[in-house]
């Protein structure tokens, strides 16, 4: 894999040419005064499940576990064929 060093200023300027190199399997590191900040790499296309994903968030600081004892939501109160719509558009009339 072809790994290439840009300023941010280029990388702004040449933005659509640098995707098009990421989407041909180049890697493109963003630099900010020489010095690495960020890595432009192409998406796998592997899919991750729900947990897997859920787990590197929960690894990464981005969310935190649920607390024990936690219980999911229950399911949502059935609301007869459009009246939901119905007081949608009443409160925004109002």
């Amino acid at each position: 894999m072809r790994q290439i060093s840009v300023g941010i200023r280029e990388a702004k300027m040449n933005l659509s040419r640098l995707l098009k190199d990421v989407h041909q399997g180049a890697q493109i590191i963003l630099t900010d005064r020489g010095l690495p900040v960020a890595k432009l790499v192409p998406v796998t296309p592997e899919e991750l499940t729900v947990e897997t994903r859920l787990h590197n968030l929960e690894q990464n600081g981005w969310v935190t576990p649920a607390p024990k004892g936690w219980r999911p939501l229950p399911p949502p109160l059935p609301v007869p064929n459009g009246l939901a719509q119905r007081y949608l558009e009443e409160d925004r009339n109002a």
